[in-house]
Order: structure tokens, then sequence, then C-alpha cells
């Protein structure tokens, strides 16, 4: 087992941090060998295990990134920008792979990443999972076939807990489209309708947000023509799926050389 590649999860008390460490402590080709959590968090010096309601398994939760990532092959990291900026410098200096499935960041927090990707392996999605990315690589056709006379509008639906609009998976699906059209998705972006807005831009990108109850995870892509619509769809069900893709990414991560990748490099897509 010794053998097998460490793992730290960090803002281990969250959702995605507890189905990522269940994920690894459930898998024989990873060991979870670390949990950080920020200071003062009741968690901190305690036995994760216990924390979540289970058996002891040994891993004391910490608010020392630095000391947890340097005992580790990889770090995996779905927390808030600022953190994973702060995280992404620190794997660096670790040489420990980087899973980042953080959304919401701005420009600078993107610059900061890309320094490190420098010194070491950082594999960013706005979504882990198989079938999303399957999902951008059709938007990105159908956009292709599809003229500006087709109003694109990606519409995306999440927890009540989250902080983000639009989400990072439907940033992703509309670059996808972007890419699609040979058009800057910043300069085409429409998004935040209220009130009396006029007409949609010919050509632009729309995105849509919803937030209520428990919902994991739904993304549209509607094509909207004269008399006819497309919609490509994905909806996740477990939040499961985000943590497999991760740990995925991870070990893919091992045997690559310093650099900014993506899950569809992950999956060979």
């Amino acid at each position: 087992m010794s053998d097998l590649p460490g793992i730290v999860v960090t803002g281990v008390s969250g959702r995605m941090g507890q189905m990522l460490a269940r994920e690894i402590g459930a898998s024989d080709r990873a060991r979870l060998v670390g949990a950080v959590e920020r200071a003062g968090h009741d968690w901190i010096g305690r036995d994760l295990g216990a924390c979540m309601g289970s058996a002891p398994n040994g891993v004391i939760v910490t608010d020392d990134p630095l000391t947890a990532f340097a005992k580790a092959q990889a770090v995996i990291d779905f927390t808030a920008p600022v953190a994973t900026v702060e995280f992404a410098a620190l794997a660096a200096q670790a040489r420990a792979v980087h899973v980042i499935g953080t959304t919401g960041f701005e420009p600078h927090h993107l610059e900061k990443i890309a320094a490190a990707a420098r010194h070491a392996v950082i594999v960013r999605a706005g979504n882990m999972s198989l079938g999303v990315n399957l999902l951008t690589l059709l938007t990105k056709k159908v956009a292709q076939a599809l003229d500006a006379d087709w109003d694109i509008e990606v519409i995306e639906a999440h927890h009540n807990k989250k902080v983000d609009a639009p989400s990072g998976t439907a940033l992703m699906l509309g670059q996808a489209a972007a890419d699609g059209r040979g058009i800057s998705l910043e300069d085409n972006t429409e998004s935040g309708r209220d009130g009396i807005t006029g007409a949609r831009k010919h050509g632009a990108i729309g995105f849509s947000a919803i937030r209520g109850g428990d919902i994991v995870g739904e993304h549209d892509v509607l094509f909207a023509g004269a008399g006819e619509r497309i919609v490509l769809r994905h909806v996740a069900t477990d939040r499961a799926i985000f943590a497999r893709g991760a740990l995925k990414a991870a070990l893919w991560g091992q045997d690559q050389k310093p650099g900014e990748y993506s899950m569809l490099d992950v999956l060979g897509l």
C-alpha cells in the first residue's frame, strides 16, 4: 500500500471534500495521506474518519498545507479561488500534482495558477465528469455547424449553497460554443437579464443560472433557431462522479511533465 500515490484533500469538511476522502479511502490505486482545513476549524487536530462519523482512519486534519503536501504525490482541491491560488504555489513547491475543481476564478487568479504550472502538474477543470467533458466536445461541434442566426443559451442548475454563477461548467460549455464559432466568449456573453434589457444581441452566447434545493448539477446547451431547437443536456445525480474524475486526474498526472492540463487531456479526448 505504501507504494500507492499519496493524496491530500483540501477543504475536507465540505461536501466534495468528504466525498473525495471516502472515494480515495475506498480506492485500491491511491492512499489518503492528508486532510487540510482552514485555521480555526473545529476539525483541526482530530481524526478525519471520526469527524466524518465513521471509524478512525489515522488521518489527522491539519491547517498546515505545506507539511501535508510535502508527504503527498497529489493534492485534490475543491475550495475557493483565493485558497486554491495559495495551494497551487505550495503544491508546486512540493512537486505534487494539483487537481483543481474550484470555480469562480478571476483572471489574476488564473495567472498565478499558470505560474505554478511551470513547476508542477496542474489539472484544472470546471467539471471532472466524463459526461460533461463529452458534452463540451458536442457543444463545440454543434456550434461549429450552425451560424449566428442560432441563439446559444447555457442553462445551469445547482444547489442553493453554490456561491458563484455562472458555474464553472457553464463557462466551460460557453467557451466550447465560442471556440466552435470562432469568436471571443468575453466579447460575446449575455447574462444577468433583468428588467427592460432590449433584444438579445445577435450571435451572443447567453447564460442562465438556477439555484435551489440539493441539485447536484444540471446543464443544458440550447441552440434556438427559427422554427427549431436543439438541446444538449447533462444531469448529475451523484457527486461521486466528480470525486472519481478528480482521482483519475490525480493518478494520470503522476506521469506528466509540468504544465496546466484539462480533463479532456486526462480522458484523451
